[in-house]
């Protein structure tokens, strides 16, 4: 059985971020609140962790398109090769936000993305999930979780989530009802950016 928590966005507490983070560090995964859908966590540094996420989505890890929720920009250089002032510009008009950048990546990803060449980054506008990243050190690679239901794509009631997931993760966070619609996909390893996914975030900062 996973432990169900409640954390409050407008003011998260320390001690249950902590235990969020402790939960990270020894390897367990996480379901945490975003400024979009529920997400699917865990360290990006450990392997075995990453391969239990890839299990449970049924797909092989080194195909797997995770994305890396980061709490700012700063540790972009730790993935992502150097890049241009204009796509920084966007980024910085756009983050935090609802959206994933698809980015080159540079040599330093873990090793079961290196194959990949690209790298989806987001930094939601969500002080729950950039607090646990930010004292876990580190990115946390999430993925959304979604509904079985034909109507509905996305699970947005915590608890209803924590009835589902509770035998296939560590921890679930209750931080509120979640949004039912998605992070807006935006590449921009190419000369214009390409939109591949439009969701919650406009394209205005484009």
């Amino acid at each position: 059985m996973s432990e169900f928590i409640k954390i409050y966005e407008d003011k998260p507490s320390e001690a249950a971020i902590k235990k969020v983070v402790d939960v990270l560090k020894d390897g367990g995964l996480i379901i945490y609140p975003t400024d979009t859908v529920y997400g699917l966590g865990c360290d990006i540094t450990n392997s075995r962790a990453l391969e239990k996420i890839a299990k449970i989505k049924g797909i092989k890890l080194e195909k797997a398109n995770f994305s890396f929720v980061c709490s700012d920009l700063s540790n972009l250089s730790d993935y992502v090769k150097q890049i241009d002032t204009s796509t920084f510009k966007i980024l910085k008009r756009a983050l935090p936000g609802p959206y994933t950048f698809i980015l080159p990546g540079n040599n330093d990803l873990p090793k079961e993305f290196r194959k990949k060449k690209t790298v989806g980054i987001r930094v939601p506008d969500n002080n729950i999930a950039r607090e646990i990243v930010k004292l876990l050190g580190n990115p946390i690679v999430s993925t959304s979780i979604h509904d079985e239901d034909d109507v509905i794509e996305y699970s947005t009631d915590p608890e209803l989530i924590y009835e589902k997931w509770n035998n296939k993760v560590d921890l679930v966070i209750d931080g509120g009802y979640g949004d039912n619609v998605a992070s807006t996909i935006i590449d921009l390893t190419g000369y214009e950016p390409e939109v591949i996914r439009e969701g919650k975030g406009s394209l205005d900062v484009l």
